[in-house]
Order: C-alpha cells, then structure tokens, then sequence
C-alpha cells in the first residue's frame, strides 16, 4: 500500500453551488467555557481555554467530541484552491487559524496546483468559515518538505476562533483524538479515534521524508488535509496529511504531522515565506541484531548507508555507501559495504529514522561529527551539512 495525500482534487466541487455548512454551536446545555475574547477590527478573536477533566490529568482523560466541537469548531476552515480561470483545476482541503492576525495553516499539497514538489500554488485561495463568511487569502509561504503552508486573510469583520497547539510531550499511543475537516467536501465534520503509533515516517512529495509523524485511526478522507487532529484538551497535536490505503479512501491508517514539526515550519515561513532543512545525503536503512551478524556490521543498531548521491554532503565529507551488488536476506535485499551511523554530535542514532530527526535539528552550513562503524571498527567522520534540495537526487 502507498501513503498518499488525503486531498480532495476535484473539480466539479469547486464549480457546483456552495456547500451546505453545518451550524456551529450546541444546545442551550453544551458545556460553557470562560473564553479570551480579543477585538480584531470589527471582528473578534476568541481563544479557548484547554478542555479540563474532573481528574485534572491527561492520563486517562475521556474525549468528548461534542464538547470539543462546539468550542473549536469554529476555528476550523474550509481551503479552496484555483488557477487563474474558473476552469483550473483546483483543490478542496481544511485549515485552522492559528492567530489574531488572520493566520491559517493547512498542508502545501491542498493550495498546490498538482501533486508536485515543483507544483506551482494556486492563483487564488479562498477560506470559508463555520459560520458561512468566505474571504480571499494570500499563501504566505510553504513547507514542502513536511507539507505545511501558512494562509493570510483580513480579519476585519470576522469573529475567529483561534486554535492552541499541545507540546511534543502532550501525545501519547492511545491518547483519544478528534479530526475536523471536510472530507469528500462534507465541511465541519468530525470524527473520532486514537493514536495510533508515534514517530512514523512518510514521504513528502519533495522525496525526503516527514519525520515524528502521528498515525492514528480516525477517519481521515480526502478534503481532510491541513484539519486539525486535537487532543482530548482541544490542543491541535498534528495535521491531517495522508491516508495509507489501496482504493483511494480512508481505511483506519492515517497520518497527522506533528505539532513540533508544524511549529517549525511556521517560524521559518513566517520569517522568509519558505522553509530550509539541512542536508546529509545519504539513504539508509535501520539496523537489527540479525542484519549485524549476517552483514558483519558490528553493531546491532543504527542507520547502515545504502546510498550516497554524488556530490552531497555526505559524499564529499567521506562516507562511504555499497561496495558490492545488493543481495537477498530475509525478505530484503542490501547492498554491503556501507558506514552504519550510530551517533551525531554526542546523540545516539539507533534506527534510519533517527538520522533525519536528529540532523533536523541543525541548520544549514553546521558541521557535525558523525560516529560510524566501517569494517566492523568505530570511528569519526566530520560532515558539513548541505541545504536539502527541493527534490530528493538519486544515487
């Protein structure tokens, strides 16, 4: 099964009459909540405090979808995005605000023009609220990379509802969590589940992968890209990216970048419109005790180099891939030959995931030590670290 964008690419929903909008809000006997309630123009900003338990603790904390509905969702978007005619192909996804300045994240891929790292953004974007408002915004910048974008719109006259995102020590596997989006263009719907697994890895349409990713099994469909995955406190803990599935739709494995790693590419994009990660150059695959024996490698963990593209970093500090053809063990095959990389500047790397997470945070320029094992034998290679391309180069 591929892991593929949870985008709604259809034009026909973009050239129909607009979409019924589910009213937000509850009965007179929805949970109250003290609320922040800033003046913005003419409009207002309202930040909602976290969701609170009797027991006080997220451990155990019970989610209450309808509770985090009625307070959140009015701060979840829908994204249209066209060309420059009304006949452009174009795209339908989701989004939160995220500031008092009209700031609105969702995935690059929803306001792309096409499933490309080269892709060009939509010539027009347009963010429809809860509450039936529909304004033009401006894309800020993007992240292609770890498939974020930041929107801009005029908050004057609207009322928004701003949402918070929860810290990297907030998640937890089995942690119940709510979705928001529009799926298939049925706007402000919710659904409901669990994380599923932490720390995954999927690849962005740039080639490289996202790292620290959240899986989880609330339904996620296409047109639920850029919605919030929250927290059973209401506290954004990723965005809807990607579904793994082999007919097209949501089959319970789906995947949410994580608050950290948005954050991060919010910072960056808000300071130069675009996002810079650093560059090892390499490709590799993770280290298990079975693999060592078979392969001579002399560790039983870490990140074995499988490839090098010529002329990277890695190249030209002297690490070195394959020496041979790839041959079969187990139900793989791999090249041998290549450094295994088990620590970068004092921090341990002990699976292939760990070397993109911990060179994410560098920056472009530094120079690490890389500890690796060649020939069975530890040793130190220092790496100058590029400025990662916008598409992955092949070996």
């Amino acid at each position: 099964m591929n892991a593929v964008p949870a985008r709604l690419a259809a034009i026909a929903l973009l050239a129909a009459s607009p979409l019924a909008l589910a009213a937000c809000g509850g009965d007179d006997d929805s949970p109250k909540a003290s609320v922040s309630t800033q003046s913005s123009g003419s409009g207002s900003v309202t930040a909602i405090p976290d969701i609170q338990s009797d027991s006080g603790s997220q451990k155990g904390l019970a989610i209450d979808p309808r509770t985090i509905y009625t307070r959140l969702g009015g701060g979840v978007v829908t994204i249209i995005a066209a060309g420059a005619t009304n006949t452009d192909a174009g795209g339908l996804g989701s989004g939160f605000v995220i500031s008092d300045k009209g700031e609105i994240v969702t995935n690059a891929h929803v306001v792309s023009l096409g499933e490309k790292a080269t892709s060009p953004v939509a010539k027009r974007v347009f963010v429809r609220f809860a509450d039936r408002n529909q304004v033009a915004a401006k894309v800020v910048g993007t992240d292609r990379f770890n498939d974020v974008a930041v929107l801009k719109i005029d908050p004057k006259d609207l009322d928004l509802v701003k949402l918070r995102f929860a810290g990297p020590e907030d998640a937890h596997v089995g942690d119940p969590v709510v979705a928001i989006g529009s799926p298939f263009g049925e706007e402000q719907s919710v659904s409901e589940g669990v994380i599923s697994a932490l720390d995954r890895s999927i690849r962005s349409t740039s080639g490289f992968d996202t790292v620290d990713a959240i899986q989880t099994d609330a339904a996620i469909n296409r047109g639920n890209s850029g919605g919030p995955l929250l927290d059973a406190r209401g506290r954004v803990i990723g965005i809807n990216s990607q579904i793994e599935t082999s007919s097209g739709d949501g089959s319970g494995v789906g995947f949410a970048i994580s608050a950290k790693t948005v954050e991060r590419a919010i910072e960056q994009i808000r300071g130069t419109g675009k996002a810079k990660y650093p560059y090892l150059g390499v490709s590799t695959v993770g280290v298990y005790p079975q693999l060592a024996k078979e392969f001579d490698l002399g560790t039983d963990s870490g990140a074995w180099i499988q490839d090098i593209p010529k002329g990277g970093p890695g190249d030209d500090a002297g690490l070195r891939g394959p020496s041979g053809p790839a041959r079969a063990f187990q139900v793989s095959s791999f090249a041998p030959g290549g450094d295994v990389i088990v620590g970068i500047d004092d921090q341990p790397v002990k699976t292939s995931t760990d070397v993109a997470e911990v060179v994410q945070g560098f920056k472009p320029g530094q120079t690490v030590t890389m500890k690796i094992f060649r020939g069975g034998k530890e040793r130190d290679v220092k790496v100058k670290l590029g400025t990662r391309p916008a598409v992955a180069p092949k070996g």
